[in-house]
């Protein structure tokens, strides 16, 4: 087992080691000048070159990400040069928002996901199944952000349920903390319960069509238990891969909905960042973002044993 996290561990240095390249080329072939963006319009080009000069901006490509690189192997991944704070500071401030995001929609997907799909498959060929495969193909095909704006309009204008925009950290209590992220939480998670029902569905038919489970059932054995002990266990190591993928999904994909209910997030600090040119933040949280979704595909990887022990990682 640790053999094998840390053969995990020193694979994810190549994966870093190459997203570090294609974002590093990618914001400064990017056209702008960064330091004609800080020092904003009326800046001479004696001022901008003199910026320029004293952040390094005008030395070789190279010599900057060889720079950059030997300040990532120290845990630096520079400093903001706007907000005038170490990137990792930055990075920790927003971090919190986009889990609670992420893990209140992955909980809602998963609610609603994990019965429908099981109820699909049990009902198969019903006007059930149809109902429920039409619900999960709207799901698949509405965007977050349409749905977002269709929520605050209804739930949050019309009927004032819940507030429309904004965000409570978690010190001001669990609900007030909740409340500001339901809405959020539902635009960004309907897309991934979609996924999840029809991936539960198609695993629980491959599983149903099985012998032992004709055997379970001609012994007499209870629906439910067929369903949910020999059916859905052994259905479930392809639905935890794609719950694996939607979590970083949710993790990477929530600028859009981030920006739109005002959530100060990592998605937030990148859309903030890429107007305001600061290369640096945008690298340090693309890094970011890339290694916590590497690591949730780890931490998925090691749960296939707990769910499955025909795939204990430490089996010859």
């Amino acid at each position: 087992m640790f053999a094998y996290i840390f053969k995990r561990l020193l694979s994810i240095i190549p994966v870093l080691f190459v997203v570090s390249i294609v974002i590093f080329l990618i914001i400064h072939i990017t056209p702008g000048d960064p330091a004609a963006t800080i020092l904003g319009m009326e800046a001479t080009q004696e001022q901008i070159e003199a910026l320029n000069e004293e952040l390094g901006f005008n030395r070789p490509i190279h010599e900057q990400y060889i720079s950059w690189v030997a300040g990532l192997l120290q845990g630096d991944l520079g400093n903001s040069l706007f907000m005038k704070m170490p990137v990792t500071e930055a990075i920790a401030e927003h971090v919190g928002p986009t889990f609670s995001l992420a893990v209140i929609a992955q909980v809602i997907a998963l609610v609603l996901a994990i019965p429908f799909g099981i109820i699909a498959s049990y009902k198969r060929g019903s006007a059930t199944d149809a109902t429920l495969m039409g619900m999960s193909l709207f799901g698949m095909a509405v965007p977050s952000f349409l749905l977002g704006l269709l929520l605050m309009l209804v739930v949050g204008v019309k009927l004032q349920w819940l507030p429309v925009a904004g965000y409570a950290p978690l010190e001001d209590g669990l609900w007030e903390h909740v409340k500001y992220l339901i809405l959020p939480a539902i635009s960004l998670g309907t897309i991934q319960a979609a996924l999840i029902t029809r991936m539960t569905r198609s695993s629980m038919l491959d599983v149903l069509n099985l012998n032992y489970i004709k055997t379970a059932r001609a012994k007499g054995m209870k629906e439910w238990n067929v369903l949910m002990k020999h059916a859905f266990r052994n259905a479930f190591l392809p639905i935890l891969t794609v719950i694996g993928q939607t979590f970083g999904t949710l993790v990477t994909g929530a600028v859009v909905v981030e920006t739109i209910f005002n959530i100060p997030g990592l998605g937030q600090l990148i859309m903030n960042s890429i107007v305001r040119r600061d290369f640096v933040v945008i690298q340090g949280v693309v890094l970011a973002v890339t290694f916590m979704y590497v690591m949730i595909n780890l931490l998925i990887d090691l749960l296939y044993g707990v769910v499955d022990p025909r795939v204990r990682l430490d089996r010859k």
